[in-house]
């Protein structure tokens, strides 16, 4: 069984930083791609950024220069260092890591339990 724990949110002031990691269990060394997620209260969750297996980034525009992805695969870890940050980023952050199905050319994403960032002004 895959499991995700997330770490290191909490509260900072605006223009602050936080990194969040997250490291999965269970998986061996086979994941593909891994990512964070955000979900701000009374919206729909939104990705802010991944990590391929060839640490290809993205990035969504609200937190692009600010926040920086990047992984461990040794300890299967992804990480997400936030700089900046606003009030807006205010949300409930959530990682991934799509590992290979059964069936060919199919992934299983799964999820952490989400961790708390606020942002205060």
């Amino acid at each position: 069984q895959v499991q995700l724990v997330e770490s290191g949110g909490g509260l900072v002031q605006a223009g602050g930083s936080l990194r969040l990691s997250c490291t999965a269990s269970g998986s061996g060394h086979s994941i593909q791609a891994m990512g964070w997620y955000r979900q701000i209260s009374g919206r729909q969750r939104e990705l802010v950024a991944t990590v391929g297996s060839g640490d290809d980034t993205t990035y969504a525009d609200s937190v692009k220069g600010r926040f920086t992805i990047s992984r461990d695969n040794a300890k299967n870890t992804v990480y997400l260092h936030m700089n900046s940050l606003k009030p807006e980023d205010t949300a409930v952050y959530y990682c991934t890591a799509d590992l290979p199905h059964s069936v060919p050319g199919v992934r299983t994403r799964y999820w952490g339990q989400g961790t708390q960032v606020t942002v205060s002004s």
